[in-house]
């Protein structure tokens, strides 16, 4: 049986039965699925070193099997807080304009991808099917053929997949996707990130695509496919009945004294459009002032990627926002906008999110969005709240019966929050109930098996016709 090598920027190391704290539902997918496959996880550890030496820390936990390495400071700069986040994810989201190019950050990111690829070759047997994942790194499939790699291996983008207009920005656009089709399955949250790659390839690169979106280059078939995320349903389902979760709610509920409660949770991140949230929200204070001193809004936004000046920006802008807004609808006994910059643990978020009326997830550009999914398996289905969910989200294409608002439109926004607060039950509940639904039937453990079974499904093809060929030479 194939073992399976999962291969990311960071790595999960699991937890043991009984230990405090969760995992997010990737994680748990993807350990289910290195359990079943005997596989190891991959990664950078997280931790500096003064020199690379390509040590593996090695360690198994949970029936699961990790691989880290250490990387120097100027790889973390130029790889992680360089190439990755200040060239290639605001590029993905759409935002040309904080995209920073410098050729430094790109030598950073190959030698980042190139001294993976030597750490864990050592580990990938012949058979092993190997998965890597997301936008740091897109060329480590073609470093590992280049060493000699014949195994089937696996990218998905957990980010979207810009428009040809905007990739053709980026310098040696031509190399970075050429080197991608080293793969042999490659997965995108929807069919609209996997069009827009598909058009590059068209275009830029003059290949034709099949009528079942597989792409013929250098002697080798190519799957591309549309694989939706989902969350991990029986877990967050479990854990929102918890005792835990009913603390997190009942002691929210309290606080909020009988008023009702918008709620959003997000990495602090510019792509999550929290500043427009926080106008749109206003807005709706304004044109509502016999409402306005009845909703709250809980905002709870960790912060991430404070090396990166963006970041440290829209922090700045969303505190003075809050305080701005705070300052003029708040009195003595009452402030609008609650903004917190920390996590929770799974199990008082999914409190949190059945305590609050309205779910409220508008990014400007999101590849799927999990917390979408995750407010409405945290409901009660007698009585829902409503999702508002941004139209650029990729979870919008599964969840129409959500209230779909584009999120750059102040005021559209403003009158959907209106609209949710005072939706009649009945309707609550048959969106809810459809909703609910999906997330269900497109759980995280349902995308981590699709994916597999195409990826494992090309290494039973490819072997028959290596034993046919051996056959004919016998």
């Amino acid at each position: 049986m194939s073992r399976l090598i999962v291969i990311s920027n960071r790595v999960s190391v699991p937890k043991a039965a009984g230990a405090a704290g969760a995992q997010g539902g990737l994680a748990v997918a993807l350990n289910s699925a290195l359990r079943e496959n005997r596989g190891i996880w991959f990664g950078w550890s997280g931790q500096e070193t003064e020199e690379f030496t390509g040590h593996l820390d090695m360690q198994r936990n949970d029936g699961v099997t990790t691989a880290t390495i250490d990387l120097e400071p100027q790889d973390i700069e130029e790889y992680y807080n360089g190439y990755a986040n200040r060239t290639l994810w605001p590029l993905f989201h759409y935002r040309i304009d904080l995209t920073e190019y410098d050729r430094n950050f790109g030598e950073g990111y190959e030698r980042v991808n190139r001294r993976f690829a030597d750490s864990v070759r050592p580990l990938i047997d012949q058979d092993d099917l190997v998965w890597v994942h997301d936008y740091h790194l897109l060329p480590l499939g073609s470093m590992l053929r280049t060493q000699g790699v014949k195994n089937r291996m696996g990218l998905f983008l957990h980010t979207p997949w810009p428009p040809t207009r905007l990739l053709v920005s980026l310098p040696f656009h031509e190399r970075l996707v050429e080197s991608m089709l080293a793969y042999d399955v490659i997965g995108f949250q929807t069919e609209e990130w996997l069009g827009s790659f598909l058009h590059y390839l068209e275009k830029e690169m003059g290949l034709d695509i099949g009528t079942d979106g597989c792409i013929e280059y250098q002697g080798r078939r190519i799957v591309a496919r549309a694989f939706p995320i989902g969350i991990d349903y029986a877990e967050f389902r479990e854990g929102a009945q918890s005792a835990e979760a009913d603390e997190a709610h009942d002691k929210l509920k309290a606080s909020v004294r009988g008023r009702k409660m918008l709620i959003g949770v997000d990495r602090l991140d510019y792509s999550k459009g929290l500043g427009e949230r926080f106008e749109s929200f206003s807005r709706f204070l304004a044109d509502n002032p016999d409402q306005a001193s009845q909703v709250v809004l809980l905002q709870i936004a960790p912060p991430s990627r404070g090396d990166v000046a963006s970041y440290q920006q829209i922090r700045e802008d969303l505190e003075r926002k809050t305080g701005h807004i705070n300052g003029a609808h708040a009195d003595v006994a009452f402030v609008p906008i609650r903004y917190v910059n920390r996590g929770y643990p799974r199990r008082q978020l999914a409190g949190f999110y059945r305590a609050a009326e309205v779910g409220l997830v508008t990014p400007l550009r999101d590849g799927m969005n999990l917390v979408a999914k995750e407010y409405v398996a945290a409901q009660k289905e007698d009585d829902p709240g409503v999702l508002i969910l941004s139209q650029f989200a990729g979870a919008a294409l599964q969840m129409d019966d959500a209230l779909l608002v584009n999120p750059h439109s102040i005021e559209h926004v403003s009158e959907t929050i209106k609209r949710a607060l005072t939706m009649p039950l009945a309707e609550r509940r048959s969106r809810h109930e459809k909703l609910l639904q999906s997330v269900r039937d497109n759980d995280v453990i349902h995308w981590r098996q699709e994916f597999v079974k195409v990826l494992f499904a090309g290494a039973l093809a490819q072997g028959s016709a290596q034993d046919a060929k051996a056959g004919l030479s016998a």
